[in-house]
């Protein structure tokens, strides 16, 4: 689901589209605004089985939405389908910090949240008339995460919140212990 790298495109980050061939990533990535920062680890290839599991999503259904393959890139991106509903979870690393995002006005702050030990915030896109999508930011060594949630669209009706804040919270809350500090 595409869509779901509008998280990222708000916080500065222009993505390309991605696929896997053979296991491996294949996408152009996103560019890198400032090159002086550079997003090391990578969820699509780091996030484990047993992290992937404890949010309830399925390990087997990663979809690369944004990995360069080389060179300097300012976001990694990788969506897993939920097993409890139909909607996608993503997970995302940036160089951009909470000070950083919270000052684009292309998105939408709904709350502060404490995910774990860390602050956060929960924010969507304003200019998503489907109100699919959510994402929940905490901070990471290199910038922050952005862990989020994109409803299916055909199964918008299923929707019980428009935009899914709450379940991105919940699924930013299970996924936390197994990020890097």
């Amino acid at each position: 689901m595409a869509a779901l790298v509008v998280g990222i495109a708000t916080v500065g980050v222009v993505a390309g589209c991605g696929t896997t061939v053979d296991g491996a990533a294949q996408t152009a990535g996103p560019t890198v605004p400032r090159g002086d920062r550079n997003v090391v680890w990578n969820p699509c290839t780091q996030l484990s089985d047993a992290a992937l599991r404890a949010t309830r999503v399925d390990p087997a259904t990663r979809s690369v939405v944004s990995d360069a393959p080389t060179g300097a890139t300012s976001a990694r991106l990788c969506n897993w389908t939920s097993t409890e509903g139909p909607y996608l979870v993503g997970v995302a690393a940036t160089v951009y910090t909470q000070d950083e995002a919270r000052q684009n006005t292309n998105l939408t702050v709904v709350r502060e949240a404490r995910i774990g030990p860390r602050p956060g915030f929960v924010h969507y896109d304003p200019s998503d008339d489907t109100k699919i999508l959510c994402y929940v930011n905490i901070p990471s060594p290199e910038g922050s995460y952005e862990i989020s949630v994109g409803w299916r669209t055909s199964e918008r009706a299923k929707m019980k919140e428009a935009p899914p804040c709450g379940l991105a919270v919940v699924h930013a809350e299970d996924l936390e212990p197994y990020l890097p500090k």
